[in-house]
């Protein structure tokens, strides 16, 4: 089987790779051949370094993702994206990777398609920023999409693609909305929901972190772990039972910013707490504002997506895969 993981270099990329070195069989039969792509060098997994190739793409560029399709992956996981922060702030960018990059690939796999039987499965990573206010405390799946920043736009309309091209058989396609990913491991980036990760990740450390938004704040997480174990399981789902609506919110926990402090509190105690410095940013502020808080999942969760139901287990998460099981 030929795996295609777009975004290979990014957090969630490298955990996918991690996964499939460590379960070749995944997706239920062996991953004979790995195609990793980024618009950085992404790293070989050592246990598939045999199978794997490592490609370095500007998914936007002219022909890029025409070249990409050409090997036939199929399996091909799309990851890659300008995060949100990053989007809002550079208008032509995000939307050069997010939506033009987006829709090359999808074209590349009709035109391709066109030319001999090509029906690729296709999982996209898009995200809860697809919705915007107003909307009620809890959102069902049936809400409708209602973005209020250029990330969401450009997630969304990627959505209403996949949609429309898994409808017309060009490939399979599933999308995962995918709830903030918390704790993320490694530098802070330019997300503008960096910051939830940021004031658990660098107190554990010992280090100093900013909180720009207020303890009241409520929000949708799952691990790094539950993110992979997404798709992982969208990459084996029977797409029969998932039917025309070809995106789904993922399961999550909803929990406010002061639900997280008093997690680290019981993990790591005070001290870890008081270096979290609270330093208000407006621009934050109004984009945080906008987001979702808390969702009803059902349609996720009876296809068999799970993820944690706490933040006492999301830092534990952390505490296991990166910290080695224990706080420094």
């Amino acid at each position: 089987m030929h795996v295609m993981i777009i975004g290979a270099a990014g957090m969630v990329g490298r955990k996918l790779v991690d996964r499939i070195a460590r379960e070749p069989l995944a997706f239920g039969r062996p991953v004979t051949r790995l195609t990793l792509v980024d618009a950085f060098q992404p790293p070989l997994p050592e246990a598939l370094r045999h199978v794997s190739t490592a490609l370095t793409v500007d998914l936007a560029a002219t022909g890029a993702a025409d070249r990409l399709v050409e090997s036939r992956p199929e399996l091909i996981f799309h990851l890659a994206a300008i995060v949100s922060g990053e989007a809002e702030a550079d208008f032509d960018k995000g939307y050069a990777v997010n939506l033009d990059g987006t829709r090359a690939l999808f074209d590349a796999i009709r035109q391709l398609g066109l030319k001999s039987a090509y029906v690729p499965r296709v999982v996209f990573a898009s995200s809860i920023a697809v919705f915007g206010t107003p909307f009620p405390e809890v959102i069902p799946d049936e809400f409708f999409t209602t973005p209020l920043t250029s990330y969401g736009t450009q997630k969304a309309i990627a959505e209403l693609l996949l949609a429309d091209y898994s409808r017309r058989g060009i490939f399979d396609g599933i999308g995962i909305r995918l709830p903030t990913i918390c704790v993320r491991p490694g530098a802070p980036n330019k997300a503008a929901s960096g910051f939830f990760s940021n004031i658990l990740r660098e107190p554990l450390a010992g280090k100093e972190a900013i909180l720009p938004v207020s303890d009241s704040v409520r929000h949708w997480f799952a691990s790094p772990r539950a993110a992979v174990g997404f798709f992982v399981h969208a990459a084996t789902i029977d797409t029969a039972r998932i039917g025309a609506r070809r995106n789904l919110t993922m399961p999550g926990l909803s929990a406010l910013v002061s639900e997280e402090i008093e997690a680290l509190r019981r993990v790591a105690g005070d001290k870890a707490v008081a270096l979290i410095k609270r330093v208000p940013d407006p621009v934050i502020e109004r984009i945080v504002a906008g987001w979702p808080t808390q969702f009803d999942a059902e349609r996720a969760s009876s296809l068999g997506f799970k993820a944690e139901t706490s933040f006492d287990e999301i830092l534990q998460v952390h505490i296991e895969d990166e910290l080695g099981g224990r706080i420094p």
